[in-house]
Order: structure tokens, then sequence, then C-alpha cells
């Protein structure tokens, strides 16, 4: 699970993300058991404070709990509760988008092939090129091998 620490989004926040995408999808299954806060910290190179705090927020929501001396392990319902939050914001981000498109002006189809493309590929494409913003106007893009003339 990576975070990244350039991110606008708080890293407990991101942990709290990828555990409740985990619980969600059955990674971790009710009753089991999370990595250990030190564990997950280390592995992460985060305080465990950060974890902690991650620890709690997914407590509050309800998809773990803690025994003292034993762990912090998955809730009986955590499964559910878990993709339910997960559509919750999925559905946020779409609406998010949409709302950024509609006011670029973007007419309904052109939204529709960008989301469909993302959810074929995966992953977010970047924007396009705009020459508006772009510091060289009418230069193209140096290679690595620009360079190299031999043939």
């Amino acid at each position: 699970m990576p975070v990244d620490p350039n991110s606008h989004v708080p890293i407990y926040e991101q942990i709290v993300g990828h555990i409740r995408g985990s619980v969600a999808a059955g990674v971790f299954r009710p009753g089991e058991s999370l990595p250990s806060i030190r564990a997950l910290a280390l592995d992460l190179v985060v305080t465990p404070n950060t974890v902690q705090r991650a620890y709690q927020e997914l407590e509050r929501q309800g998809l773990v709990y803690t025994r003292k001396g034993l762990g912090v392990f998955v809730t009986e319902g955590g499964h559910a509760s878990a993709q339910t939050r997960s559509q919750a914001a999925v559905r946020d981000m779409i609406a998010q988008a949409v709302t950024i498109a509609r006011a670029a002006s973007l007419p309904p189809h052109q939204i529709e092939a960008i989301f469909r493309q993302a959810l074929a590929d995966g992953r977010p494409k970047p924007p396009p090129h705009n020459p508006s913003t772009d510091p060289n106007p009418g230069h193209e893009p140096q290679r690595p091998d620009a360079g190299d003339q031999s043939p």
C-alpha cells in the first residue's frame, strides 16, 4: 500500500482509503487482524502515530475494532460497510469530475467517452497538451536522443 507524501490527501486518510478498499475487496476478512501499528508504520515509512490515527478512524467508521494487547481486527460487518463507504466515495468523485467537466463546457457525450476510457484503462488519463499554457510555444519537446544525429 503506497502512500504519497506529496498528495493533498493527508497520509492517515490515504491509509484509511487503502485499508477500506482492501476490506471491501475481501483482502482482509471479518475477524482477521490488520498489520500491527509498528509494522505498518515501518513498512510505509511513516510515524506510528499516523497509523494509529488511521486505525482510530477505521474504528470510528465501524470497519475495525481493537483488542488490547492483541491488535486491530476487521468487524463482522466491516466488508459490507467498507463497500458502502467505497461506493459513496466513488460516487462523490464521479460527481466532482462531472462538475469540473460541465464547468469546462464539455458535452455529455465527451464526458461519457472520458469516463468509459478511464474505466477501460483502470487509471486516469493525463490532461491533453494545452498550447495556451505551454511555456515554450511552437517548440517540440526534446527527446533524450535529440542530440544524437548518427544514422
